[in-house]
């Protein structure tokens, strides 16, 4: 398979040739991607290169093929310091997401939000060797349940509030709920909220694809997990106001905090129209 034709002098496995060839199916307006033989060649390149992450979550490769080409479109790939780096990161998302969705009989869109992270697949009552109502808190009827089988509409609330707040004091809405839902879905994969803030800190493709400046995406973390300082871990700022949120606190209370008010407002996101 030939990876290069006359109108590209660099090799779209690169970073940088994938760059080149992506500034020009833009240029073209999008009518290249459907007549170009060196789009096809990298279509084709993308299914091999994301078959084994396709296969992991029980996908055709071109299924993954189809969510980089989606990616590919998007300008922020063009603009990102890596775009491969980028794209794989949009591509195993998806893939996760098209799983969660197949196991929870629902669309991806829904399957991507953060207030379905806590269910598990659908399965009958019948596939396993124990009843279900005997060892789930959900489906208990006894007063002595496990009291965590609360605690789901109380972080899904929290989430909601938490994109309110942010909503509130100025940040756009797509940009608050993608932000949020995707700081909460890494903060329930991470040993503690410290590890989740110092992983998300790091982690330069998803603020990309959020398409969040550094200083905005920082603040957002900040302002939701708390500063990661141990010596603040009891106060308002250590906790970050997602907890503040499941401990009681409301909308309105963080709103009378100037501090948390005014670190907000000076760090919102200079969306790029």
């Amino acid at each position: 398979m030939t990876m290069t034709t006359a109108t590209s002098t660099l090799d779209f496995r690169a970073s940088e040739g994938l760059r080149a060839l992506l500034e020009r199916m833009h240029r073209a307006d999008g009518r290249a991607w459907s007549s170009d033989p060196e789009a096809a060649d990298l279509m084709r390149y993308a299914a091999t290169r994301f078959a084994a992450l396709a296969r992991k979550h029980g996908l055709d490769p071109w299924e993954a093929a189809a969510a980089a080409f989606d990616a590919m479109r998007a300008p922020w790939v063009r603009r990102a310091e890596d775009p491969w780096a980028v794209v794989t990161r949009a591509v195993q998302v998806t893939c996760i997401a098209e799983e969660r969705a197949r196991g929870l009989l629902c669309s991806v869109h829904q399957a991507r939000r953060t207030r379905y992270a806590g269910f598990h697949d659908v399965e009958r009552f019948s596939d396993r060797e124990n009843p279900l109502t005997e060892y789930h808190a959900a489906l208990s009827t006894s007063s002595d349940s496990d009291p965590r089988s609360a605690e789901l509409p109380n972080v899904t609330a929290a989430v909601d509030d938490a994109v309110a707040v942010f909503e509130l004091l100025g940040w756009p809405a797509d940009h608050a709920r993608s932000s949020v839902d995707y700081v909460c879905t890494r903060l329930g994969d991470a040993a503690s909220r410290p590890a989740a803030y110092d992983l998300l800190r790091r982690d330069k493709a998803a603020r990309v694809v959020l398409d969040l400046p550094g200083y905005a995406w920082r603040t957002m973390l900040t302002v939701l997990l708390g500063v990661p300082n141990p010596a603040q871990r009891q106060t308002a700022a250590g906790r970050g106001i997602l907890v503040r949120l499941l401990i009681g606190e409301t909308i309105d209370s963080l709103l009378d905090d100037d501090r948390l008010v005014t670190r907000i407002q000076k760090n919102l996101p200079a969306v790029q129209q």
